[in-house]
């Protein structure tokens, strides 16, 4: 048994146990591939793949345990490569941030803007997804840390999962709206088509609840991922927005009013995770004290 053939069965699964591209995968020809694979087998002393004729077609008991260790091991081989690279100062290398358009926009820029003047030569990549997708980019080591406020509350025994901020919603209304004076209620929303978050997005779960606790329907006639697309609608008077009070910005948005919604809709809370074996560099573990700095004095916005 090699490392090679461990790799092998790593990439078989990456491919849905597709012998050919498995090969290309691996620079090799399908037969070299088919011969380890033969080889491992014949060493293991039982079939590591399910099969219908030459096709593989799923992992046997014995190869679900295998590739359990098989991921374990090529948790060491990225952490040994990762701390020969730190020990090299951090010369080069890369962040992977996955996250939602409303943290990117909003909340990362000044942990990035001090991240970049600390480490001017790490490459920078962020990936926008749902919530549900931050997290299996982690499992898949195509993310160092994901950031979201939905999803990443829930338990994951492979992750470290910490909090970085609380915050708000607000509603968003333009100037001259009956909304923009007196007292905010549940009851006075119900009379406007609302315009909010898609189910599983920047809070959107707080809003439920609210409703539930209070058995007030709101009329959502308009759900989006992107604060922004929320503030465009109800600027065209399709309805009142319920939105982040961080995605609000009094310059950007001086046609439009926000009224705190705090004492309606409970808080939120942004997290961030990390794959519990990972080892991380310097330069990640900087980045999640920047995170947490910038999350301390935005509790309220």
């Amino acid at each position: 048994m090699n490392l090679n053939q461990l790799e092998l069965l790593r990439v078989l699964q990456e491919t849905n146990y597709n012998l050919s591209k498995a090969a290309e995968k691996m620079f090799v020809v399908q037969s070299a591939v088919s011969r380890q694979l033969q080889l491992l087998e014949g060493e293991l002393g039982a079939p590591v793949f399910e099969r219908q004729g030459k096709k593989l077609i799923g992992l046997t008991p014995l190869g679900e345990r295998i590739m359990e260790e098989v991921t374990l091991i090529n948790v060491s081989k990225r952490n040994i490569q990762t701390i020969a690279e730190d020990f090299l100062n951090n010369r080069g290398g890369e962040l992977h941030i996955a996250t939602t358009h409303t943290q990117a926009k909003y909340f990362l820029p000044e942990p990035i803007r001090k991240f970049r003047e600390r480490y001017p030569h790490i490459k920078i990549y962020i990936v926008q997804s749902s919530p549900t997708n931050l997290i299996d980019l982690l499992h898949h080591h195509q993310a160092d840390i994901a950031i979201c406020t939905e999803k990443l509350n829930e338990e994951d025994d492979k992750l470290i999962i910490k909090p970085c901020y609380e915050w708000h919603h607000v509603a968003v209304v333009p100037k001259g709206h009956p909304l923009a004076e007196g007292e905010i209620t549940l009851e006075r929303l119900a009379d406007y088509p609302i315009l909010t978050y898609s189910k599983g997005y920047t809070g959107r779960s707080a809003i439920e609840k609210a409703l539930s606790d209070s058995h007030v329907g709101l009329d959502i006639t308009l759900e989006a991922a992107d604060s922004d697309i929320i503030k465009t609608y109800v600027r065209i008077g399709l309805g009142v927005g319920i939105i982040a009070a961080t995605a609000f910005e009094p310059q950007a948005d001086e046609d439009l009013i926000a009224r705190d919604l705090g004492h309606l809709i409970p808080l939120s809370v942004t997290r961030f995770a990390y794959l519990k074996q990972l080892y991380l560099p310097s330069f990640c573990r900087f980045f999640i004290d920047e995170l947490l700095a910038a999350g301390r004095p935005q509790t309220v916005a």
